[in-house]
């Protein structure tokens, strides 16, 4: 008895695992070189060992204005996930709005989505946890999926100067680490303006 089910519950994470990366996207830009040497700390982010390309979708800023992927040629951009219902995210926000200030004069941008369905909260929800002005953006057409997965917040997708995918961190990260700023400035010299063509 317990052999079928050990073998069921496998069966189970495996195909879980599946539906996890179902919509990554596959097709490959550029082979991305070597991977930086990553501190402990960032252990578990992954750097694509060839960029994605990816289908943009328009998310809006809580003043209704459009923002896209695109708006950021020749940038490194951070998509952090995140949803008013998951308690690691609220431990990151104030790390990632850390991160977007310290690199508004580099070529770092980072762009918090809110997956909420009811967005009319999300402002709300920000304020009660003293970020009035966390520049988040949200999916009022919920296409993200079309985009990158969005089955498990929080995350972080990395993006390169062209809008490609070239890595990603699913869950939470201590994102205020002291030794994740020089790996993230690194990121950004390699990525910013990819030296593929």
């Amino acid at each position: 008895m317990i052999k079928p089910f050990a073998r069921l519950f496998g069966l189970s994470l495996l195909l879980l695992s599946a539906q996890s990366f179902a919509s990554m996207p596959n097709e490959k830009v550029y082979a991305t070189g070597d991977s930086l040497a990553k501190p402990m700390i960032m252990s578990r982010f992954v750097e694509m060992s060839y960029a994605r390309k990816v289908t943009e979708v328009p998310f809006q800023n809580l003043q209704g204005d459009t923002v896209k992927l695109s708006d950021y040629r020749g940038k490194l951009v951070l998509i952090n996930l995140w949803a008013t219902w998951c308690a690691p995210c609220i431990k990151e926000i104030p790390m990632m709005d850390k991160i977007r200030r310290d690199n508004q004069d580099k070529n770092l941008v980072v762009l918090p989505l809110s997956i909420d369905a009811e967005y009319d909260k999300v402002a709300a929800f920000l304020a009660r946890h003293q970020q009035p002005n966390y520049p988040t953006l949200i999916d009022p057409q919920q296409q993200v999926e079309k985009m990158l997965p969005a089955d498990v917040v929080p995350a972080t997708y990395v993006f390169d100067g062209e809008g490609n995918l070239v890595g990603f961190l699913r869950g939470y990260l201590d994102w205020g680490d002291i030794a994740i700023q020089a790996y993230l400035e690194g990121l950004t010299q390699k990525y910013a303006t990819p030296q593929h063509l």
